[in-house]
């Protein structure tokens, strides 16, 4: 009873009741944003080490797959060669035709760069 006397008695002068309220306001206030910005910083945490985890096992298949696809390419020229070898054949073709290619465009590249040079002149 005497602690309801007393809430009674301050909550009778409004100066003394605002400057309470404002203060116990500003205290539950600051127990939240204190437990919102550890809730965040743990989930940033985690969101990291995942993030951290998934590049980790990214670049391990990254490696994985570049292994097996040169160990393929490996036997593959281990296999014996000769005229008849239709891996070899078609490989070479294809090689001569891109570099062909690429040749070309380097070409037309160069033409069309003179063509601008000369024109801004």
């Amino acid at each position: 009873m005497g602690l309801y006397k007393n809430i009674n008695f301050v909550m009778n002068k409004p100066p003394i009741s605002a400057f309470f309220v404002g203060r116990a306001l500003a205290e539950g206030l600051y127990e939240q944003m204190e437990n919102l910005a550890t809730n965040t910083l743990s989930n940033i945490g985690k969101f990291d080490a995942e993030q951290r985890e998934n590049l980790r096992k990214f670049a391990e298949d990254v490696l994985e797959r570049a292994s097996r696809e040169a160990e393929t390419q490996i036997n593959h020229n281990d296999s014996p060669r000769g005229s008849n070898s239709p891996y070899q054949s078609q490989s070479s073709t294809d090689l001569q035709a891109m570099i062909d290619e690429l040749r070309a465009e380097v070409a037309q590249a160069r033409a069309e760069l003179q063509k601008y040079r000369s024109r801004s002149l």
